[in-house]
């Protein structure tokens, strides 16, 4: 597929008119995620709605299904593969079976603030990863932000990884995850995110682990008691469309599309960070029970070589350690 030019996406972005046609013969997709309708993830998603309709003068149109209204994170990455969905938006994790090279990005302690992650994610390390989809006929329009995770549980505080010893935490799939929780003495209970408040309402599962936004908004304080900020990882989401629908479309429309994402991309970036603190506080006041500095050089000493290893003896050592080496404005 053709690449956009940044001067052919400002003219496209500039005349949405001459993209048209007759609303009748509207062109509607369908995007769907997993995240409630207060999420930062379903806003852009309804920005991105409406940008495209009005810059491709109506012809096409974008529908959004969130609250996994449309099946779990695997079922709308399949639907989008299979062409039953055209455009899926979930945690990186959940793609990784399909591109294993993006367990990279969900390395623990691996990224230092978003500064970090916005220097890996929008260079060439991001856009190398991003085409490790392109065989499984997926497009990824852009890594949109979740953000750095934190765990919480039903039965005590958690300071240090001993006190996290025996305790059953819904992880993410991802193989990374899955192995930081063995090594810090937890049972890891992978699960799609959309199956979550119901295993921790019935104590399926002891914990989880994500952001205090998705805490938040999830409304996981209502069945969770304890939240320690470890700040363990950082887990991006992806919006991925059908190949083979984008390929599809006309040209001048496939452009809105494409350059619509990468605009609309870091706004979600930013609408989760300036969200993150008024989460946490938002959190204090429906009860739950805060570790703010848990020990996370402990946490990290148990499983950041020990994770980077078993990636690098997969997948080669070069992608964990040009992320290390990316700087913000490289």
């Amino acid at each position: 597929m053709a690449s956009i030019t940044r001067r052919t996406a400002l003219a496209l972005l500039a005349a949405p008119a001459v993209l048209g046609t007759a609303r009748a013969q509207a062109t509607r997709l369908r995007l769907a995620h997993p995240h409630p309708e207060t999420d930062s993830w379903h806003r852009a998603s309804l920005r991105f709605a409406d940008l495209v309709k009005e810059r491709s003068g109506g012809a096409l149109t974008v529908q959004v299904f969130p609250n996994g209204s449309l099946g779990s994170d695997p079922t709308i990455i399949s639907a989008a593969r299979g062409g039953t969905l055209d455009i899926a938006l979930t945690g990186n994790p959940f793609f990784t079976g399909l591109a294993p090279k993006l367990n990279v990005l969900d390395l623990p302690f691996q990224f230092q603030d978003r500064r970090h992650v916005a220097a890996v994610l929008d260079g060439p390390i991001g856009n190398g990863l991003r085409a490790e989809l392109e065989p499984a006929g997926l497009h990824a329009l852009g890594f949109w932000d979740i953000g750095f995770r934190n765990v919480t549980n039903s039965r005590r505080a958690v300071a240090t990884p001993a006190d996290l010893r025996g305790l059953k935490i819904r992880t993410t799939p991802n193989p990374a995850h899955i192995k930081a929780f063995q090594l810090l003495g937890a049972n890891p209970a992978p699960m799609p995110f959309t199956e979550l408040f119901t295993a921790l309402e019935t104590r399926a599962v002891d914990g989880q682990e994500n952001p205090t936004t998705l805490i938040l908004n999830a409304r996981f304080f209502e069945v969770q008691r304890h939240l320690s900020l470890t700040r363990h990882a950082y887990t991006a989401g992806i919006l991925a469309m059908s190949k083979t629908r984008l390929e599809a479309l006309a040209p001048a429309q496939r452009e809105v599309v494409i350059a619509t994402a990468a605009e609309v991309t870091p706004q979600q970036r930013q609408m989760n960070e300036d969200a993150e603190a008024g989460s946490l506080a938002e959190l204090k006041r429906r009860g739950m029970q805060i570790v703010e500095a848990p020990d996370r050089d402990a946490f990290a000493k148990l499983v950041v070589d020990e994770t980077r290893q078993e990636f690098a003896t997969r997948h080669g050592a070069q992608l964990p350690e040009a992320i290390a080496a990316a700087t913000p404005g490289a």
